[in-house]
């Protein structure tokens, strides 16, 4: 069995699927009917990527919503991060972000916001998804339904608080060399947008909203040799890379050398630490070591949280944390919002650059070295926590963390071992200050996993 095979995850964290097998507009619409339940016939924000299956589902979504009374705002086209400002500014209950983020473009999702902006936790998932499968769904008459009106602010409003909170001046100044590539995602119009406002040449690449993406659309090495090269051949002073719905991003430095979403969270922290020194910062758990030197660096505060958007940034609210997010490159800076927005992240590094007046590089320097190996293995729910489960007895007597997954550490190695939420397999994170330690560690135990895996399956 492989992959393409589970084409179908229904969880806290939204509902993912393959356009054409499962994810049906049948499926769509009831999804829509049990959040306006949920919702209670709210006002509901409805925005996508640019995915070609996107006008599909949002209208299957709209069926849905309006049949339960719900007020409908149509965004269409935006990102993620817009999105969730649009709930905050217009006021309303919740909204739907549809987007199949860093997967294939076969595949599509639909992910729940709340009245703030920020995604349903797991209790509030799993209220809503109890109403999906009971079918208690809230039925209005026809002279109780609403109209969708559409607003197309989504763009300007998201660009007015990103530049309210950097120093716009000084990065103008700079008139950085910048190249864009929003793999034709819903961050090819606004990014280029918030680029000319900060004052940057901008070179594009693959910036035609047009959903059809020129390669894979995760921001991971092997998705980005175009970038690198045409950072290289501009001298541009720094390259960008977003997925799909532009939550996340990558960093190219000036000499076309691919630094990575990693570095996306410790640079920015690095930076705003300097400012505000033992303040608290809030990341995941598979986040890179780095963060903690550089939280020690600044006597910071530093909390780990489980894997997800929606943990880190309730725990960045309690904690009152200055700068979060996620090593897979999502910063959260709360001065803008709680949602990890690669239009923050830009704007963030383009003022540590302007600021210091040193490049990429040189900053990227000062972030301690960690070689950090991302594997992953098809692997059914059912199966993988059998497999969670004996790893955490085998290793019970290691220095270990269960906050999410399973997570060993000894001296500089640290390994991440967890069910992913948002693919049917098993994600194996290895860090250490050696590369071949970090790969030699990753391929053992991708191999103890699939030993146990065939004892299991």
């Amino acid at each position: 069995m492989d992959i393409e095979k589970v084409t179908l995850m229904i969880g806290v964290s939204g509902v993912r699927g393959i356009v054409g097998e499962t994810l049906t507009p049948e499926l769509i619409t009831r999804l829509g009917v049990a959040f306006g339940t949920y919702m209670n016939s709210g006002k509901i924000v409805v925005g996508r990527d640019t995915r070609v299956s996107g006008a599909m589902i949002k209208h299957s979504v709209f069926a849905g919503l309006i049949s339960t009374g719900c007020e409908v705002i149509d965004l269409d086209i935006c990102t993620t991060p817009s999105c969730s400002l649009m709930v905050q500014n217009l006021k309303a209950d919740g909204g739907i972000i549809i987007t199949g983020s860093h997967n294939p473009i076969e595949w599509n999702a639909l992910k729940f916001l709340k009245g703030n902006g920020i995604f349903l936790n797991d209790e509030e998932g799993k209220q809503l998804l109890n109403i999906y499968y009971q079918g208690a769904f809230k039925k209005v008459k026809w002279y109780n339904l609403r109209h969708v009106t559409e607003d197309h602010t989504a763009v300007e409003n998201h660009i007015k608080k990103i530049l309210k909170n950097v120093n716009i001046k000084l990065i103008r100044k700079k008139k950085f060399k910048v190249v864009i590539d929003s793999c034709n995602g819903a961050g090819a119009i606004i990014t280029p947008l918030l680029l000319k406002e900060l004052g940057c040449k901008v070179i594009k690449i693959h910036c035609e909203p047009n959903g059809l993406f020129p390669h894979n659309p995760e921001p991971i090495f092997t998705n980005l040799q175009e970038l690198c090269k045409t950072v290289k051949r501009y001298k541009a002073d720094i390259g960008f890379a977003q997925d799909a719905d532009a939550d996340r991003i990558a960093i190219v430095d000036e000499n076309g050398h691919y630094l990575g979403e990693e570095y996306s969270v410790c640079l920015a922290s690095n930076f705003i630490l300097k400012k505000e020194p033992h303040s608290t910062v809030v990341v995941n758990i598979s986040t890179t070591q780095a963060i903690e030197d550089i939280t020690k660096r600044y006597n910071a505060k530093l909390i780990r949280t489980k894997v997800g958007e929606v943990y880190v940034a309730e725990e960045m609210i309690r904690e009152k944390a200055i700068i979060g997010g996620e090593g897979n490159g999502g910063v959260i800076y709360p001065k803008v919002h709680y949602s990890r927005d690669s239009l923050v992240g830009i704007a963030l590094i383009l003022q540590y650059m302007a600021e210091t007046d040193k490049t990429i590089k040189e900053l990227s320097l000062e972030i301690p070295k960690y070689y950090m190996i991302k594997e992953k293995l098809f692997c059914l729910s059912k199966d993988s926590y059998k497999v969670l489960e004996m790893m955490k007895e085998k290793y019970k007597n290691e220095k270990i963390n269960l906050i999410d997954g399973l997570t060993i550490s000894k001296d500089d190695l640290r390994i991440n071992i967890r069910p992913s939420a948002t693919e049917p397999v098993m994600r194996i994170f290895v860090e250490s200050r050696s590369y071949n330690k970090s790969l030699k560690t990753a391929v053992e135990f991708k191999k103890e996993i699939n030993r146990l895996l065939k004892k299991v399956s």
